[in-house]
């Protein structure tokens, strides 16, 4: 078989694994990187190259960064004189043009971390942990202008506990997709393999906002913790201890039945910090204190002062 060319859509690093694979194997010839041009960010709103085009350069793949891909001539150019067999976007960020969409040979697979038809849209992973889901799962689709509504090619599977956290769910999304992806490529080049439409339950994604970070302890202990490992990262949830800002890295249920105010703490051990809910109460494990790095939660209590009685938030 000859090689399949393909040219890569993606910027965060989540798909820097899958890439890596592509490049290294015998099967693939990566034609080009396209990523979303960089912001400014960190201290002096540096701009940093991603992992993922520091990957390209070090293999000497030409990089295309474009800010908007369906109004940017030279780049459509570009895709148009590579004669790509497909067209491969895994968490890419823009949405393609049917123009786009129409130049590969063979067709723009899309890599998305959920079982469509669940969670169309941007930030699945997060979704499926806010919700608590069980099992999660990777599609690779056929990419359509509409909405993550393509035939699907592949699916797998997978369980999740109801402690993982955003961090972790990206992690066993990077060792699996590479594999999945390249079954797909190999597969549909081949006509072995024939996508099929979506069927089950249509369910989209909720665009997290700035202000979902701040924590309310008005809430069920399980949708407390759920926000938590979900919102790691971009929006770690936090609250306010003594006027400063308390974030919360790992946390678990617990068992609270006190007729007690709503994020005023139960108990402190070395385990954490048990913090009452609406219905329970989460064990905080780990905190990020204003001005400091991650640490256990009893560490931080020593520190802080912090006793029972307590309230976050207040």
């Amino acid at each position: 078989m000859e090689k399949i060319k393909l040219v890569y859509f993606a910027t965060p690093k989540l798909a820097l694994s899958t890439f890596e694979h592509i490049l290294n194997s015998k099967d693939f010839e990566v034609l080009a990187l396209v990523t979303q041009t960089p912001k400014p960010s960190g201290r002096g709103n540096k701009i940093i190259d991603s992992e993922l085009k520091k990957c390209a350069l070090e293999h000497n793949i030409e990089v295309i960064e474009t800010p908007k891909i369906s109004k940017d001539i030279e780049t459509l150019r570009k895709l148009k004189a590579y004669g790509a067999d497909f067209f491969v976007t895994f968490a890419f960020g823009q949405i393609l043009s049917q123009e786009v969409l129409d130049i590969p040979k063979c067709a723009t697979i899309n890599v998305h971390p959920s079982l469509l038809p669940k969670y169309r849209g941007s930030n699945p992973i997060r979704a499926c942990l806010l919700n608590g889901d069980c099992k999660t799962g990777i599609t690779t689709a056929v990419t359509v202008l509409a909405l993550d509504e393509g035939d699907i090619v592949l699916q797998e599977e997978f369980e999740i506990t109801p402690d993982t956290t955003s961090f972790e769910l990206e992690e066993i999304i990077e060792q699996k997709a590479p594999k999945i992806l390249e079954e797909t490529l190999i597969g549909l080049k081949e006509c072995k393999l024939k996508p099929y439409p979506q069927l089950g339950e249509v369910c989209y994604t909720i665009k997290t906002k700035k202000e979902d970070k701040n924590l309310c302890f008005n809430l069920d202990c399980t949708q407390v913790h759920n926000k938590i490992r979900a919102l790691l990262g971009q929006y770690t949830c936090q609250s306010t201890f003594n006027g400063k800002l308390i974030k919360f890295t790992k946390t678990t249920c617990a068992i609270c039945d006190k007729n007690i105010e709503c994020g005023e703490v139960v108990e402190i051990t070395k385990k954490g910090i048990v913090v009452k809910c609406s219905k329970g109460a989460i064990l905080v494990q780990k905190v990020k204190p204003e001005g400091k790095g991650e640490m256990d939660a009893y560490v931080w209590s020593l520190g802080s002062k912090i006793k029972i009685g307590d309230k976050f938030g207040s």
